[in-house]
């Protein structure tokens, strides 16, 4: 009964929420792609951030609706699997958001993924789970330093409108790859004034908590994190823009550890092969990935029909 507890029931859970997720964002990009549809004169896409301006299209379509409650029940999901089983064996689990997503991808353009990307795919979920496997990859205890953490927030936002900058004028994978990085510097920042917020509030209260800045931050955070995600799966492959958010979130978790939350990296020599394994297999995946025929095939579909902004690179 102790097993089904602690490894079974959070194994499963974990399972859930990570297609939970994968669904969530494949019903996201229809959504997104229905609502460019409906914007007749393509106004949208002549701005650097397209889906901004089609943000009233999607409040009012059933299947974005779907899309945010499908990604609540799998808050849930995690939440309890966290509740039943450690944070070490639940994170790795939902890698596997990639695995799901890449058929959820692929029935757009109305073919299987081959082997091959089950291969890319595969090697990169095995390598993002063994870096969350090592001790301390992606470690957000203990008190923050909160010059540091400004400091943080700073050289993340400088990097977020350095890699949108570059972004403009790249091909729609490109595109796509770098707006999921940036969207993916959102959400470990959320992660890092998550953890700070709920601190305050458990041992401060709602009033100490409402007049501290970490509270108002996590909402600036989630919510360029949600525009950036629409924009990654709106304008080239749902698969791609899962894989590197996948990637870039624990690593800039992990970075954050370092330098605002004092973590000390392991020096161990099975920690650091763990590592060195884990980013051959995510160089090996991505390489897959990116020149995989059918990927390109929805990327195309996904930039024509989207909210890519530069359509003559199509």
């Amino acid at each position: 009964m102790a097993l089904i507890l602690t490894v079974v029931l959070p194994v499963a859970l974990g399972f859930v929420a990570a297609f939970l997720f994968a669904a969530s964002a494949a019903l996201q990009r229809r959504a997104v792609l229905r609502a460019a549809d409906s914007d007749a004169d393509h106004r949208a896409s002549t701005h650097r951030l397209p889906v901004l301006w089609l943000f009233r299209r999607l409040l009012r379509q059933r299947v974005w609706l779907a899309g945010w409650t499908t990604n609540l029940a799998g808050f849930a999901s995690q939440a309890a699997a966290l509740h039943f089983g450690s944070v070490a064996l639940v994170q790795p689990l939902l890698v596997t958001q990639l695995l799901f997503a890449l058929p959820m991808a692929s029935a757009a353009i109305r073919q299987w993924p081959p082997l091959r990307d089950w291969l890319a795919a595969l090697a990169i979920s095995g390598g993002v789970a063994l870096f969350l496997s090592v001790e301390g990859a992606a470690p957000l205890e203990g008190e923050a330093d909160r010059t540091r953490l400004v400091i943080a927030v700073l050289v993340a936002a400088l990097t977020i409108v350095t890699l949108l900058q570059i972004a403009q004028r790249r091909r729609p994978m490109a595109y796509s790859a770098l707006v999921a990085s940036c969207a993916g510097i959102c959400y470990a920042m959320s992660a890092a004034m998550m953890k700070l917020t709920t601190d305050s509030l458990v041992n401060d209260g709602v009033v100490a908590t409402a007049t501290d800045w970490p509270g108002y931050l996590l909402a600036v955070t989630t919510f360029s994190g949600l525009v950036l995600g629409h924009q990654a799966y709106g304008s080239g492959s749902l698969s791609v823009a899962v894989a590197v958010m996948s990637t870039v979130n624990p690593c800039v978790s992990f970075t954050i550890g370092l330098l605002v939350f004092d973590a000390v990296p392991s020096t161990e020599p099975g920690p650091l092969a763990a590592v060195a394994v884990a980013g051959a297999l995510l160089v090996a995946g991505a390489f897959g990935l990116s020149h995989s025929p059918a990927v390109r095939t929805e990327t195309r579909s996904t930039a024509i029909h989207g909210v890519y902004p530069i359509r003559g690179n199509v």
